[in-house]
């Protein structure tokens, strides 16, 4: 197990025939895709691969991410503290191969010469768990209260209606 800074490229099948594993950490301010949404990129992202081979000899991959966003609340227009955990299991492949062969339960991960990126992957998984309405819970806030209508009264002026013009062309014979 290698701990310290995660590598941003790495060779998955190398580090498959080797068994190895990385954890650490990631700055949040670093994910240029991933803070767009956010209300800060203060924060780091606990990160852990575990890379190797299943019974088919196929490479894999385990990641689990854990990290706080902020983020608004749709409901009430505050700032949310989010725990995120993301877990992936990976099988990676040549580009083009063929997947069908694959178990159920890996996501495919097509892998050329080139190295992997270990930072644009960590980037994906955490937008896709993003949530897409971030709230906070139903007891903790309410929705803000908008302007008051005010309420109609009996002494108001009762307007005309624009259309009862055509009502009464409509009626009229001679049009």
């Amino acid at each position: 197990m290698l701990k310290g800074p995660i590598p941003p490229h790495v060779d998955p099948r190398k580090l498959a025939d080797r068994a190895a594993r990385f954890e650490g950490e990631l700055q949040l301010s670093g994910l240029k895709r991933l803070v767009d949404p956010l209300e800060d990129d203060q924060g780091v992202v606990l990160a852990s691969f575990d890379f190797g081979r299943d019974e088919q000899r196929t490479v894999v991959i385990h990641s689990q991410l854990d990290v706080a966003v902020t983020m608004i609340c749709q409901r009430c227009l505050e700032p949310v503290v989010l725990p995120i955990h993301s877990e992936c299991d990976y099988a990676v492949v040549n580009e083009g191969a063929n997947t069908e062969h694959l178990p159920k339960g890996y996501d495919v991960l097509e892998v050329g010469e080139d190295p992997l990126d270990l930072l644009a992957l960590v980037e994906e998984e955490l937008l896709l768990a993003l949530p897409i309405v971030p709230l906070h819970d139903p007891e903790i806030c309410q929705p803000p209260t908008g302007p008051e209508t005010p309420e109609s009264s009996e002494n108001e002026v009762s307007r005309s209606n624009p259309f009862s013009v055509l009502a009464q062309l409509k009626r009229d014979p001679n049009v």
